[in-house]
């Protein structure tokens, strides 16, 4: 039922642990955590009555409405401090993200693990998290329709390891798709003069320089 980018996001979730599923969109990973057993209860959210009507009745039909709780509103705002241990939040841009997260702290400081599948500036959130004193534990890659997403996952109080994305198969081809996108817009950004100065072009100079090792080594 789930594709590739929502079975990792899943395979993350800590055995029996109470999920919270941010803009759940049809269930699907809602209905998954409860079939397979790897989540004790899951409150799935949806922010605009179309989508959450949608959601309520795949919930229903499942036949898992005792194990699934679905809630109309924004973000993690509609949650109390401790109703859940993992919050699960894929397919929204990494700044969203970050507002959804930062627009609910006591909900996020009393979970344990967060897991984001970030579509962009997938950057910007391992920078929240850090920021915020979460340590990253791992990181994996999934494709899905021709993309390559990656799915970041967070704990209190864990030590780094080495990262699924190390070994993953899908790495290279990551990394190549993220280098022509990087070359495609350093091309832009040198027609103009200004953009040539800024911060952002010696960033993405930088990116692609780094990029360009890992390729190295890999091949």
């Amino acid at each position: 039922m789930i594709d590739s980018r929502m079975a990792a996001v899943m395979n993350f979730v800590r055995e029996g642990n109470r999920v919270a599923d941010i803009g759940a969109d049809h269930g699907y990973l809602a209905i998954e955590l409860i079939k397979s057993g790897r989540a004790s209860k899951v409150i799935a959210t949806e922010k605009n009555i179309g989508p959450f009507e949608i959601l309520g009745k795949n919930i229903s039909d499942s036949g898992f409405e005792n194990f699934i709780e679905v809630r109309l509103g924004d973000g993690l705002k509609i949650l109390s401090a401790g109703e859940v241990d993992t919050i699960c939040i894929a397919g929204m841009g990494g700044a969203l993200i970050a507002k959804i997260l930062d627009d609910a702290p006591e909900v996020v400081q009393a979970a344990r693990q967060v897991i984001i599948q970030p579509m962009n500036v997938a950057k910007k959130i391992r920078e929240w998290l850090t920021e915020n004193n979460w340590t990253i534990v791992d990181e994996d890659l999934a494709e899905s329709t021709g993309i390559i997403y990656e799915i970041i996952c967070a704990e209190k109080n864990s030590p780094k390891k080495i990262f699924k994305r190390e070994s993953s198969p899908l790495s290279k081809k990551f990394l190549t798709q993220r280098l022509e996108k990087l070359q495609r817009v350093l091309a832009e950004m040198s027609k103009s003069e200004s953009a040539r100065t800024s911060e952002k072009f010696s960033a993405t100079l930088a990116e692609i320089s780094a990029i360009s090792c890992k390729l190295s080594a890999v091949s």
